[in-house]
């Protein structure tokens, strides 16, 4: 049952945003910003019981996830503004999100967690 009511959920606030987006393009960007996400996923993890700590665990690792989610949409947003076909954009932005991640958990591995 959860299962169902977070699909639809989720369905209903992408749509939303998208036809806010649609007509309000600023506003749009700014509320699909919001990690609404990552709120609803630390809404469901709670309703269903999970434990304060991997619940903070999560949420850690959103934000561990945003650099690299920033530099992702920065690949997008170059490549559309440079008329590079959406496809390859993203595409392009995913790539730059691997690289950034895996360039990240190396430093975080050999500089943070060594001292």
């Amino acid at each position: 049952m959860y299962l169902f009511i977070k699909i639809i959920s989720s369905a209903a606030i992408i749509g939303l945003v998208t036809e806010l987006a649609r007509r309000f393009p600023l506003y749009g960007g700014i509320i699909s910003a919001l990690p609404l996400v990552s709120i609803l996923s630390i809404i469901w993890l709670t309703i269903q019981g999970e434990s304060t700590q991997d619940v903070t665990r999560f949420t850690l690792g959103v934000l561990a996830g945003f650099p690299a989610t920033a530099a992702m949409l920065l690949v997008i947003y170059i490549g559309i503004k440079y008329s590079v076909h959406l496809a390859i954009s993203i595409l392009l932005g995913v790539i730059v999100w691997g690289l950034f991640l895996t360039v990240q958990k190396f430093i975080i591995n050999e500089f943070i967690l060594s001292f």
